[in-house]
C-alpha cells in the first residue's frame, strides 16, 4: 500500500538542551523554571497515527554552515571607530573602510608596543586559556605585513610523532563539557540572600553558585546582569533584578548590562550550533533589547574580553581560497576587485574558539604523524564488502580518515575494527548510544571492542588513559560522528597519542550535535583527509524511503509487509488518539513488535502532540499509576539526561530518600531527588535529536499540524530511519512534509574548523 506523506518547515538543528524547546514570549518564561531534560528537538507537536497506505520521506545533510577562510584576530577598540569614520569620509566602501580600520588598530598596537613592555589594555582582563589566545594572536601580529596578511593565521606545524617510542605529553583530560557540578552550601546560601534581595527566584541559587563560582553572590552583587550566564534567565529577568538591586544606577546602556548581552547571545546562537556569530547579527539582537549603541557595545565586549573577534575573508566572486587568502587577479582592475573584498567580522565566545583551534591542532597532528606498520593488505583483500575492503585499506596509510554512508554502512568500520585487532592492534569503536554500542559490539563480534564515546571520555570504559592521560589505543573509530561537538571532539582529540588512526565514520543526512559546532560537515567539506562513501544501500521499503530523502525526494515506495504505513489526520487531538491506538494495539497485532519495543518520535517536547502530551495518554494506557515517585511509577520508560546532549534510555525501578532508581540498560542507576524533575522524563514519546544513534524494531513518528515550523530534511531522514521493521507516519502536515524534504536541508550552522582545517600543512607539504 502506498500514501502520499505531505510536509514542510525549517529544522530545528542542533538542540541543546533546555533552550531549544518552545520559545514563548519573553515575558512569560519563569527564571529557576525546570529545564527540559536533553538536547533535543523542539518547535512543534505531534500527531496520532493508526494504519492505512504507506509512503513518505525525508533526509539531509546536517547543518552546513561553511565558514571559510576564517582567520582569527583579536582586535582592540581604541581607535577602531575614529579609523572608520575617516574612511568614510574619504568615501571609501564598507569594505575597504574595514580594511583601513584594521591597519590603523595594527599600527596603534605596535606603537603601543614599543612604547611599553605591559599588555595590551584591551585584553587586560583576559585570563587563563583567552589569554593564552589573545597573546598567541599578538605574537602572529608582531611585525611589518600586508594589510592582506593582517588577516591570515599561519599554519600551524603539525606535531610530529616522536622518533622513539615515548608518548608525547598530554595533559590530564578536563571534564566533560556539561558535566554536573556541584556547589557549596556556603555558595548556594549566599547567592540566594543576594538573589532575593534582587526579587528573583531563590531556586537559581544553585544554578547561580555552579555558573559562577564560589564568589557567585559578589560578582552579582556588583553587576547583577551576570545572573543572564544562568541558564533559562531572560534578559527581561536580568533587568529587573539589576534594578531591585543597583536602583536608579542602571540603565540599557550600562557597560555591564550590554557586555553581558553580548555574550548572552552568543550562548544562545551556541544552543543552535553555531561557534560563532556575525557581528552584523550580533548588533541586529542587541537593538532588540534596547542598546541604543549596538557598535560601542560591541567594541566594550571585546575589550572587555567578553568576546573575541575572528575576520573571514571571501574573495570578490564569494568564493573562499583553502588558505582563505584572496585569489590573485590579472591588472589594475583585479587589484581593484580584490582591494574591494569583503571582510566579514566574526565574534566568539572563547571556549569554542579555544575549542575549534584546539581540535584542528589535534586532527593534523594525526593527520601528520601516522605510520603504515603493519601489512593491511590480506585483511583488505578478506573484507566482507568491497567498501569495507576500501576502509580497511584507506585506515592503513593514513591518520584520520572519513567514513560516511547509512544504517547498513555501520558494519564496514566494525569489519575494520576486527581487521586491526586480527593484526594485533589496540582497536576501538565508540558510539553515541547504549544501543549502537550493542549493534557495534554484536557486528565485531567482541563486547570488548565497543563503548560509548562519553564513558570513554569519563573512564568509565576502554582502555584508560596512561601517565599522559592519552588512550593506549592504536585505532579508534568514531560511529555517529555527525553527533560529535566541537567540545566533545577536541577532548578525544587531545586524548590521542601521536600515531593513533582516527576515523570518523556516520551518516550525514543524520541531525547535527547538540551542543555548538558541525565537527563531521567540516571534517569533509574541509578535505582535510582521505574520505570514503559507503556503496552499501540501506535494504526494504524504510531504506528505499530514506535515501530518497537523502537526496531531497519524497518518494512513495511499496511496502507489501506493511513496512511503512501512513495513518492521515486531522488535528492534534486526533493524532494523540491514533498514536496511542498504534503503539498499544495496531503494531502489536498487524506488525508483530511489541509495545515495548515501538517508539514514538516527534517534533517538540510542548505543543498539543508534544512528547510530554504525548507521554501523558502513553503511560495513562501502557503504565497508569498515580505518579507517587516525583511523576513516576515503577515501570515506566524513561530517559535519563546526565548532562546535556546525552539521553540514555530507562526504567524506573523504585524510589526511596536516596533518590529515583533507574535500570538504564541493564546498569543500575539512581538520581537524587533534587535532579530528577531536570534530568529525567517519560521516554515512550521522543524528540529527534533524542532519538539519534538508537533504533527500534518499529517506530512512529508524529507530525501534528503546528509541527511543520519544526520540519527539515535532517529531521525527517533522522525519525524516519529509526525504526528497523516498521514505520509508522502520523501525518498531519500536509505539503510541509515534502516540502521540509525537497527545499530545507539543514540549519546552517557558524564554525570557523572548516578554514582551520584547510589552512593545515598537508603531510608532504611538511
Amino acid at each position: 500500500m502506498t500514501a502520499h506523506p505531505r510536509g514542510e518547515a525549517p529544522d530545528p538543528a542542533a538542540e541543546n538542551d533546555e533552550d531549544r524547546e518552545e520559545t514563548g514570549a519573553p515575558a512569560a518564561r519563569t527564571p529557576g523554571a525546570a529545564p527540559e531534560p536533553a538536547g533535543e528537538d523542539d518547535a512543534g507537536t505531534a500527531q496520532d497515527t493508526d494504519e492505512t497506505g504507506l509512503s513518505a520521506a525525508e533526509t539531509g545533510a546536517d547543518d552546513t554552515q561553511d565558514t571559510d577562510g576564517t582567520r582569527e584576530t583579536v582586535t582592540e577598540t581604541d581607535g577602531a571607530q575614529e579609523a572608520t569614520e575617516a574612511s568614510a569620509a574619504a568615501g571609501l566602501s564598507e569594505a575597504e573602510a574595514e580594511l583601513a580600520a584594521q591597519r590603523e588598530l595594527r599600527r596603534r598596537i605596535e606603537q603601543r608596543k614599543a612604547e611599553k613592555e605591559g599588555p595590551i589594555e584591551a585584553g587586560a582582563k583576559l585570563s587563563g586559556p583567552a589569554a593564552d589566545l589573545l597573546a598567541a594572536v599578538r605574537a602572529v601580529e608582531s611585525g611589518e605585513k600586508p594589510g592582506t596578511a593582517f588577516f591570515d593565521s599561519p599554519s600551524p606545524a603539525p606535531r610530529r610523532a616522536p622518533e622513539a617510542a615515548p608518548t608525547p605529553h598530554r595533559p590530564s583530560p578536563a571534564p566533560r563539557p556539561g558535566a554536573a557540578r556541584a556547589a557549596s552550601p556556603e555558595a548556594a546560601a549566599s547567592v540566594a540572600a543576594v538573589l532575593k534581595e534582587g526579587g528573583a527566584p531563590e531556586t537559581l541559587a544553585a544554578p547561580a553558585a555552579v555558573t559562577l563560582g564560589e564568589q557567585a553572590a559578589d560578582i552579582l552583587r556588583q553587576d547583577p546582569w551576570q545572573l543572564l550566564s544562568v541558564p533559562g534567565v531572560w534578559p527581561e529577568q536580568a533587568d529587573g533584578f539589576a534594578r531591585a538591586l543597583l536602583g536608579p544606577e542602571c540603565g540599557p546602556g550600562d557597560g555591564r548590562r550590554t557586555s553581558a548581552l553580548v555574550a548572552w547571545l552568543l550562548e544562545r546562537a551556541a544552543l543552535r550550533g553555531h561557534t560563532a556569530l556575525d557581528a552584523d547579527e550580533v548588533r541586529a539582537g542587541l537593538t532588540e533589547f534596547a542598546v541604543a549603541d549596538p557598535e560601542a557595545a560591541v567594541e566594550n565586549a571585546v575589550a572587555e574580553g567578553v568576546v573575541l573577534v575572528f575576520q573571514d575573508g571571501v574573495d570578490a566572486t564569494g568564493a573562499q581560497e583553502p588558505d582563505g587568502t584572496e585569489e590573485p587577479h590579472e591588472g589594475a582592475e583585479g587589484r581593484a576587485e580584490s582591494e574591494q573584498a569583503p571582510v566579514r567580522v566574526l565574534l566568539g565566545l572563547d571556549r569554542y574558539a579555544l575549542a575549534e583551534e584546539s581540535l584542528a591542532d589535534g586532527l593534523g597532528r594525526l593527520v601528520n604523524s601516522c605510520e603504515k606498520g603493519a601489512d593491511w593488505t590480506e585483511a583488505a583483500a578478506s573484507a566482507p564488502s568491497a567498501s569495507a575492503g576500501e576502509l580497511i585499506r584507506t585506515a592503513a596509510t593514513a591518520g584520520l580518515v572519513v567514513h560516511s554512508g547509512g544504517e547498513s554502512a555501520r558494519a564496514e568500520p566494525a569489519a575494520l575494527i576486527a581487521a586491526a585487532r586480527a593484526l594485533g592492534l589496540r582497536a576501538l569503536g565508540t558510539t553515541h548510544s547504549v544501543d549502537g554500542r550493542r549493534r557495534l559490539a554484536a557486528a565485531v563480534g567482541d563486547p570488548r571492542c565497543a563503548v560509548t564515546l562519553s564513558a570513554l571520555l569519563s573512564g568509565e570504559d576502554g582502555p584508560g588513559r596512561d601517565a599522559d592521560g592519552a588512550f593506549a589505543l592504536d585505532l579508534l573509530v568514531v560511529l555517529d560522528a555527525p553527533q560529535l561537538d566541537v567540545e566533545t571532539a577536541a577532548m578525544l582529540v587531545e586524548s590521542l597519542a601521536d600515531g593513533t588512526r582516527l576515523v570518523l565514520s556516520g551518516d550525514p543526512g543524520v541531525l547535527g550535535s547538540a551542543g555548538a559546532g558541525r565537527v563531521f560537515a567540516d571534517v569533509i567539506a574541509a578535505r582535510a583527509c582521505p574520505q570514503v562513501l559507503s556503496r552499501t544501500p540501506d535494504p526494504g521499503p524504510i531504506g528505499e524511503l530514506v535515501s530518497g530523502i537523502g537526496i531531497g525526494e519524497l518518494a512513495q515506495v511499496e511496502a507489501p509487509g506493511k513496512e511503512v504505513v501512513i495513518v492521515p489526520v486531522r488535528d492534534a487531538g486526533e493524532a494523540v488518539h491514533r498514536t496511542v491506538q498504534l503503539v498499544a494495539d495496531s503494531v502489536p497485532r498487524a506488525i508483530g513488535v511489541p509495545s515495548a519495543d515501538t517508539q514514538v518520535i516527534t517534533v517538540g517536547h510542548g505543543g498539543s502532540a508534544g512528547t510530554r502530551a504525548l507521554n501523558t495518554a502513553l503511560k495513562q494506557r501502557l503504565n497508569p499509576g498515580p505518579g507517587r515517585f516525583g511523576g513516576f511509577d515503577p515501570g515506566d520508560r524513561v530517559v535519563h539526561v546526565p548532562a546535556p546532549g546525552r539521553a540514555v534510555p530507562g526504567s524506573v525501578v523504585s524510589a526511596d530518600a536516596e533518590g529515583l532508581h533507574l535500570d538504564c540498560e541493564g546498569t543500575p542507576v539512581v538520581v537524587p531527588a533534587d535532579r530528577v524533575e531536570s534530568s529525567v522524563r517519560h521516554s515512550w514519546a521522543l524528540s529527534a535529536h533524542q532519538a539519534a544513534g538508537m533504533r527500534w524494531p518499529a517506530a512512529v513518528v508524529v507530525l501534528p499540524g503546528d509541527a511543520a515550523q519544526g520540519l527539515s530534511r535532517p529531521w525527517v531522514y533522522t525519525a524516519f530511519s529509526r525504526g528497523e521493521r516498521h514505520l509508522s507516519v502520523v501525518h498531519g502536515v500536509d505539503q510541509a512534509l515534502p516540502r521540509a524534504v525537497t527545499e530545507i536541508p539543514a540549519q546552517e550552522r557558524t564554525t570557523r574548523l572548516r578554514p582551520l582545517l584547510e589552512a593545515l600543512p598537508t603531510p608532504d607539504a611538511s
